[in-house]
């Protein structure tokens, strides 16, 4: 007889049929699980799963980590987080008062030694600036473990009413500065052997956001451009992780750029806003970079279950983004 066709055991043949009926169980009650995990979940599933058995951000103790953008946000939350569990911290921003009022809390709340925080002001789109920043980190520090690239500005107008020159601007800001702080930093971490490299970028970089293009744009270069990286310096042990979250509280639309050159959006998010906590972007954030996570998604549904749409069935995906209407994309995005 060709082939197998029962399996014994010690109570009855276990025909193929029954194998493959169980086999069908296990994988329905793994999608089961899986699909409440998502619906009832604020982050992915990798993460969440991180989070309640991978390592937790207290192994990032002594760890040298600069973050841009840090004045505020994310930036500003996640520099507390990674306070509370002895990181060295490099923060840096346009805004030096603000830096300074973030390390003065690191100090007074979260008793970190003023020598263990090292402010930088730096802007993004000053170029030239980055060469200088970097050699006063390594003086001060001698190394940088983790470079998670924060800094960044949003962009709302209607892609066809925005300006050339602020899409310049904003992939300036949200791309062309980061790589050229990280291709300043990377070479430490090279030679050292060993690094990690933090992207904040965006479920924008996942799914095409309506009137915000530019950002949209800017936010999938990261994507790309980091997806190769990661690839590049696998054999250096040094990680790369995209850190996507969605609808945030933050000040990003208050400084948003608009279609014309000059101009900021000016708008205020509302408290009734359907947003994650900045404090909880941030938690989840040290959790992910505490894992060396490829990729990570941090949102609130539906905005989550749409990025797995778009990501595991693009068709559906896309075909769902079309169905919902032009309005109601808007709405999610800004979350309401």
């Amino acid at each position: 007889m060709l082939g197998i066709k029962t399996f014994q055991t010690a109570q009855r043949p276990i025909e193929m049929m029954d194998l493959l009926y169980l086999i069908f169980l296990f994988m329905l009650t793994w999608f089961v699980i899986a699909m409440v995990m998502i619906v009832l979940g604020d982050c992915d599933l990798l993460l969440q799963i991180a989070e309640k058995f991978g390592k937790s951000p207290s192994s990032l103790k002594n760890k040298v980590v600069w973050i841009t953008g840090s004045s505020s946000g994310i930036g500003e939350c996640l520099a507390y987080e990674l306070s509370k569990v002895g990181c060295k911290l490099i923060l840096s921003a346009r805004r030096k008062d603000e830096l300074e009022r973030v390390k003065g809390q690191c100090i007074e709340k979260l008793s970190v030694k003023a020598d263990d925080i090292l402010v930088v002001p730096l802007d993004m789109v000053e170029f030239d600036t980055h060469a200088a920043a970097v050699e006063k980190v390594i003086n001060k520090f001698g190394q940088v473990d983790i470079l998670v690239n924060n800094a960044g500005r949003s962009q709302r107008a209607e892609w066809i009413k925005t300006s050339l020159e602020v899409d310049q601007q904003v992939l300036n800001v949200n791309v062309l500065g980061v790589l050229s702080l990280t291709k300043l930093v990377l070479p430490y971490m090279i030679k050292r052997n060993e690094g990690h490299i933090v992207n904040m970028s965006s479920i924008a970089g996942k799914i095409g956001a309506p009137f915000s293009g530019s950002y949209t744009g800017a936010k999938h270069a990261i994507q790309g451009w980091f997806d190769a990286l990661r690839i590049e310096v696998l054999e250096n042990n040094i990680a790369v992780t995209n850190l996507c979250p969605g609808p945030v509280f933050s000040n990003l639309l208050d400084i948003a750029f608009v279609g014309e050159a000059g101009k900021v959006l000016k708008q205020k998010m509302e408290p009734t806003d359907k947003r994650m906590k900045t404090t909880r972007c941030a938690e989840l954030s040290a959790i992910a970079i505490a894992n060396k996570l490829d990729e990570c998604w941090i949102a609130l549904n539906p905005v989550l279950f749409l990025t797995y749409a778009n990501q595991y069935s693009p068709v559906l995906g896309k075909f769902v983004g079309k169905k919902f209407g032009l309005k109601i994309m808007k709405r999610l995005r800004e979350g309401r």
